[in-house]
């Protein structure tokens, strides 16, 4: 979560979610919590690309997760944020040297280059990069090498996978920033309820699930696709009856692992977040489990480079032994892992 999106969240919305379906919604793994990979196998190929996407797959991930923008000419693609001079090659490009430019983004101001501001065919030219290359050096070898995958390319990756694999492999999408999109005369929600429409996913039990920090976008979501709904909290406390508002319009709560555990409690205690939220009717993913030092808890860091890998493993076991209905990771090899451990294979 980058600090715009933070800010912009507390900002706008006191509430926040992000998980799976009510119970009778389809799950792909039955009694095992889902491993929900964080913008791909992020912590080892440069996020939001079609290769940490197929990476992740490939270690046994349940979901891919693509946050979307909008590019000038209304295409849904995968960026962590519409400003894209940290994930690209942009600021390299003399001939788009002139669309670096300042926005007011949910009450933020932000300076840099905007997928609004090209067409597809444009950001098709740019190439990726890893946007934490002191923190993921090997992740940063692999700069240069991909493009700006569109939404409907992450689709295609899921579909061909399921078929290769013979296991559902499901998308995860998130809105970011619609009400911004929205006034730019790009419509984030009516585009992405059409892409789902057009993709077979207008269904209750589809493999597929809307996240967002914005509840008032998301309950219009609600209203244009059957598509299970999930909503992301950051902050705050939520009371039983926010819980139960929230439910009204979302299908699970995605909540940062801080809200499911006490992260500077000795054994990782279970706040009861969880457990209150089951009981609203909402299945709950927390967000995200990354092995390096500087994410994690203090007593479960190893060393003292902040690069180093620590204990993330006992970070899935407290978060699985809460009883997460899944969990948000950039390692989902080391979250498949630790789960077949615990619920077996």
């Amino acid at each position: 979560m980058s600090a715009l999106t933070r800010r912009a969240f507390t900002a706008s919305a006191p509430l926040a979610l992000a998980a799976l379906a009510q119970p009778g919604l389809a799950q792909p793994v039955a009694a095992r919590p889902l491993v929900i990979a964080h913008r791909g196998a992020s912590g080892e190929r440069p996020e939001h690309t079609l290769m940490s996407y197929q990476r992740a797959i490939e270690q046994g991930a349940d979901f891919i997760e693509p946050d979307l923008v909008m590019t000038r000419d209304g295409v849904l693609v995968a960026r962590h944020e519409n400003e894209i001079s940290e994930t690209t090659d942009v600021a390299d490009r003399p001939d788009f040297a002139d669309r670096r430019t300042e926005r007011l983004i949910d009450g933020v101001k932000v300076e840099g280059w905007f997928t609004e501001d090209f067409t597809l065919a444009e950001l098709k030219t740019l190439r990726t990069r890893e946007r934490l290359p002191d923190l993921r050096p090997g992740s940063a070898a692999f700069d240069g090498q991909a493009a700006i995958p569109t939404f409907q390319e992450v689709l295609d990756l899921a579909n061909a996978e399921s078929r290769r694999t013979g296991r559902t492999i499901g998308t995860y999408p998130e809105m970011k920033h619609p009400t911004y999109f929205e006034a730019s005369g790009l419509p984030m929600g009516a585009s992405l309820a059409a892409a789902l429409r057009d993709n077979g996913l207008d269904r209750r039990d589809a493999p597929v699930f809307v996240q967002c920090f914005e509840p008032k976008p998301l309950r219009a979501f609600r209203a244009r696709s059957q598509a299970p709904t999930v909503m992301l909290v950051g902050a705050g406390t939520l009371s039983d009856g926010m819980l139960a508002e929230l439910a009204e319009f979302a299908d699970g709560l995605g909540p940062e692992l801080k809200l499911v555990l006490d992260v500077n409690a000795p054994g990782l205690a279970a706040t009861g977040l969880i457990a209150r939220a089951q009981a609203a009717g909402m299945k709950v993913h927390p967000w995200t489990v990354r092995s390096e030092n500087s994410f994690l808890p203090a007593a479960l860091r190893q060393g003292d480079d902040p690069a180093g890998h620590g204990d993330a493993a006992a970070l899935l076991r407290a978060v699985y032994g809460a009883g997460a209905d899944g969990v948000f990771t950039d390692f989902p090899e080391l979250a498949v892992k630790v789960r077949q451990e615990m619920f077996g294979a």
